[in-house]
């Protein structure tokens, strides 16, 4: 990941592959590929707008320092958007996808659809392999 220190500037014309260490679109990657920020998408697809406790709940499982985290990694790869309120009292924070993050998230629909319906697939095929493994060792 680039620091937030650190300027990236990429050419326009540059060819991108994320199988290619040095290429910048791997840290951009990386950030999506992340099991909470491709969850936090999901839910944000769903529910445009939340606050951070509606976040949490949502993401069932997260700890707070994990929320904030991916919230703030999101927010920096202009994904994700905080706004907010300070006449509100306690001051309303909502998050929101940016129209850049509906893009990645309505793109990450088929990955959770597969997901959903294939889960069950996926754990028999666990449990095979753990099987031959406690074969193998034996």
């Amino acid at each position: 990941m680039v620091e937030p220190e650190q300027s990236v500037s990429i050419d326009p014309g540059r060819s991108m592959d994320i199988l290619d260490a040095a290429c910048p679109s791997r840290d951009v990657f990386v950030d999506l590929a992340d099991k909470w920020a491709l969850m936090m998408l999901a839910s944000l697809r769903v529910t445009d707008t939340q606050r951070y406790s509606e976040l949490q709940r949502s993401l069932g499982g997260i700890s707070r320092k994990m929320l904030s985290q991916t919230l703030r990694t999101l927010e920096r790869d202009g994904l994700v958007l905080r706004s907010v309120d300070p006449e509100a009292s306690p001051p309303l924070v909502l998050y929101r996808l940016t129209d850049l993050g509906r893009e990645i998230a309505e793109e990450t629909r088929a990955l959770c659809s597969w997901t959903e319906k294939r889960a069950a697939r996926v754990y028999a095929a666990r449990a095979r392999y753990d099987q031959r493994r406690g074969r193998d060792q034996a």
